[in-house]
Order: C-alpha cells, then sequence, then structure tokens
C-alpha cells in the first residue's frame, strides 16, 4: 500500500505551501516516537497524568439487558473526560522535540480542545482552540474548561459554525505561522500523516483491551463496537484486532434526525468518496461534488466526512458501519444511566443504540467490548432539555 493512501483514501491534497510542514511532520514522527526516551516520556504521562490503563468493566445490568456479555472500555475516565487526551500528550511531546512553541487545534464536543490545552500546559506550550460558534453554544462547560487552563478559544462563524469550518480555519491560520506552531489534528483525518499519527497514538486503547479481556475471559472479543466520525477512538480500539478476523468491528456514526438530506451525518450510508481536508475519504456531498453539512445532536460527530482508514476498512469489508438516530442517541443515554449508573457522551451513545438494536446479533455467550469513549457532563443541558421538550 503506497505510503499516505489506504486503498483510493488518504493521500495529501493539500496547497503546496503545506507540504514542506508536512514532510517535517512525517519525519519529526518517524525520528522519535521509536525511540525509548519518547516512549519513556509518553507512557509516563499516560500512566501518572492520563491515567492509563484505563479499566475494562464487565456491565452486569446492561448485559442482561441486551443479552450477552458486554464490557465496557472505560475511556471516560482518562483525565479530562475521553479519550481526545491519548493523542493530545502524544502530539504535544512531538511538537517540542520538533522545537516549536505553540499548538493550534480544532474541537467541536470540546474534549479535544480540552485535551490540547491540558497537554499544552504539561509541556509548557501555548495553546490556541479553534471552536465553530454553534459548538461553542452547545459545549458552554468545555469552553470554560478551556479558557480556564489558559488557552485562546478563537470563534469560528464561517459555514454552519461546526467542526468542519473549525478544521478549516485552523489549516488556514496553520500556512501563517508553522515555523512556530504545530496543528495537533484531534481525529484521524487530515493529509498524510496526520491520520497514521492519531491512530498509532490511539491506538493504546486496543492494546490495553487486547491485555484486558485475555486476562478476564482468556479469549479475545467476539466484537468491538465504537462510535465514530473521523474515526480516531474506533481505530484506537480496532487497530490491534484489524488482523483478528474472528473479531468483528462495527462503527456507528450519527444518523440525525433522519437520511432525508441534510438532516443526517450518515456518511457512510448516503456519502460517496471525495476531497475533504487534504485527503480522499467518504464524504457527504451534492451531485457537483460539493460538500454538504453533516446534522447530529452529537458535536463530537457532527463532521461530513470518515476518515481515510475507516473509510477503506468500511470499503473493503473488514469494518461494519451502522448509524443512530439523534431519538436513538437519547433514549440509550437513559438506558445506560439506568443500568450501569452511568452518564455517556452523546457521541458514545451511538455504540450503546447499536447494542440496544441488534440483540437478535448476539446469544448469551457472545463477548462485545463497547469502546466508552467519554462521558456526557458536557451534554447535559442539551439531554436534559431533551427530555424537557419531549
Amino acid at each position: 500500500m503506497k505510503k499516505g493512501k489506504f486503498g483510493e483514501y488518504g493521500g495529501q491534497y493539500v496547497n503546496e505551501i503545506l507540504m514542506p510542514i508536512l514532510i517535517e511532520l512525517e519525519a519529526a514522527f518517524e525520528k522519535h516516537y521509536p525511540t525509548a526516551e519518547f516512549q519513556e516520556k509518553l507512557n509516563g504521562l499516560l500512566k501518572d497524568y492520563a491515567g492509563r490503563p484505563t479499566p475494562l468493566y464487565y456491565a452486569k445490568n446492561f448485559s442482561k439487558l441486551v443479552g450477552c456479555k458486554v464490557y465496557l472500555k472505560r475511556e471516560d475516565l482518562v483525565c479530562g473526560g475521553s479519550h481526545k487526551l491519548n493523542n493530545a500528550l502524544g502530539q504535544a511531546l512531538l511538537t517540542k522535540e520538533m522545537g516549536k512553541t505553540r499548538m493550534i487545534t480544532e474541537t467541536a464536543a470540546g474534549q479535544h480542545g480540552l485535551a490540547t490545552a491540558m497537554a499544552g500546559n504539561v509541556c509548557g506550550l501555548e495553546t490556541e482552540v479553534f471552536m465553530g460558534v454553534k459548538d461553542i453554544k452547545r459545549q458552554a462547560s468545555n469552553v470554560k474548561r478551556i479558557k480556564l487552563l489558559g488557552a485562546k478559544v478563537t470563534p469560528v462563524d464561517i459555514g454552519m459554525g461546526v467542526l468542519k469550518d473549525a478544521v478549516s480555519d485552523t489549516l488556514r491560520k496553520w500556512t501563517t505561522c508553522s515555523q512556530t506552531t504545530h496543528y495537533l489534528m484531534g481525529s484521524t483525518v487530515g493529509p498524510h500523516p496526520y491520520p497514521e499519527i492519531v491512530a498509532t497514538f490511539q491506538s493504546v486503547i486496543g492494546k490495553e483491551i487486547k491485555e484486558q479481556i485475555l486476562e478476564k475471559e482468556g479469549r479475545l472479543p467476539d466484537t468491538i463496537v465504537a462510535c465514530g466520525s473521523g474515526g480516531s477512538n474506533a481505530l484506537g480500539a480496532f487497530r490491534p484486532f484489524i488482523n483478528e478476523k474472528d473479531v468483528k468491528l462495527v462503527f456507528v456514526e450519527g444518523g440525525g434526525e433522519s437520511l432525508e438530506a441534510d438532516n443526517s451525518a450518515a456518511a457512510f450510508k448516503i456519502g460517496k468518496p471525495g476531497i475533504l481536508h487534504g485527503a480522499v475519504m467518504q464524504v457527504l456531498q451534492d451531485e457537483n461534488g460539493q460538500i454538504k453539512p453533516s446534522r447530529t445532536r452529537a458535536a463530537g460527530l457532527n463532521y461530513p466526512g470518515r476518515g481515510p482508514e475507516i473509510s477503506f476498512l468500511v470499503n473493503s469489508g473488514r469494518v461494519k458501519a451502522s448509524y443512530a438516530f439523534d431519538k436513538e442517541v437519547f433514549e440509550a443515554v437513559k438506558v445506560m444511566c439506568r443500568t450501569e449508573g452511568l452518564i455517556p457522551a452523546l457521541e458514545t451513545a451511538h455504540a450503546i443504540v447499536y447494542m440496544v438494536n441488534h440483540k437478535e446479533e448476539f446469544d448469551e455467550n457472545e463477548l462485545v467490548v463497547l469502546n466508552y469513549s467519554g462521558r456526557g457532563d458536557k451534554d447535559l443541558e442539551t439531554i436534559m432539555r431533551y427530555f424537557h421538550e419531549s
């Protein structure tokens, strides 16, 4: 497979100004990541700062409900409340190795922005977070946290003021300040080498799942289920299992209100391959190839593309793609609250929907790991408003 490509997906479709920066980034990653010194620093932060390894929790009550044995990989217990810190710490260390003093990033649900601000402070780096105006309003609690940590929050009012627009603005900004600044991409999207870098840093999730499930059950899981948009938490869980052909991998994206035009984020269901933010990926687009807006109540899944690697894995049949509608997602939050006493992020609830809606796929001996990617503190107002309105 050609470097930076996953079949027809991936590549580096960027302004020529960015090419030297991407080449520099790839060279730095290949030089520093494998070294014992870098690994020692990263593993130390993952353990003592982030709180890894995260538990693999047998969800007994939820298991009874869905009729099989379900373990939750508790990424909600990573410091900050989600899996996002795994990648942020790795790229912050890489930024230091490149001799840069500043990081910029994009965020939607706010979890990646929060993780970047945390990692920036730990590594002594200045941080600026670009965030769509719509997301700033619905993720107000995380905006407050990011500002409290001292990071600058820059509102993005172009387009619909959501994640796609924040990524576009961050890329534009990067072309003007790349000598001193690293763009800490938050998901497995964008031009090469970003999809590879982010998936590598997030694969700690799957490595831990493999060790923990063997210890608890003496065998690998039958299925791993994860929500996703760009694909970072899903690939983090999936990567160590891609060659384990007996392990089924399920990716659940946002269905939005419906699959009708302009009401969904289900790029695998109603999208097709196209170029977005420097790479070929599965994209929501119109008949003229123009990017269509995505719509879902889960801010972190509100991106019109699916990263190159997850697009390839779904296209090749290795990963099954599914989707969950907003109404189902809110009900899934309530299900997890009532069965396990855990409030999931709206993004994470998409994976819960899959388990509730597909009980017939699993028998009582089935072993399933659900990647519990984040906690729902950030979504409380949205969740409570939904149940009040309904």
